[in-house]
């Protein structure tokens, strides 16, 4: 059951951050500028390395045994 509740709360945050991700992605397609794209892409690896690193915990967690 606390695996499962685990589960269910890095999913939840792993849903934030795709529609963070996607919102950074609207913000740099409406701005210009290589100061404002290099924050929007620098901002946009750091949401990603943490949606891959919340998707490893998931999983872990999912694979383990009670």
């Amino acid at each position: 059951m606390v695996r499962t509740h685990a589960i269910a709360e890095i999913e939840a945050r792993m849903s934030i951050i795709r529609d963070n991700i996607r919102q950074l992605i609207e913000q740099a397609a409406a701005a210009s500028g290589a100061e404002i794209d290099a924050l929007v892409s620098d901002r946009i690896a750091q949401q990603s390395k943490e949606l891959e690193l919340l998707a490893n915990k998931r999983d872990a967690l999912a694979k383990k045994k009670d």
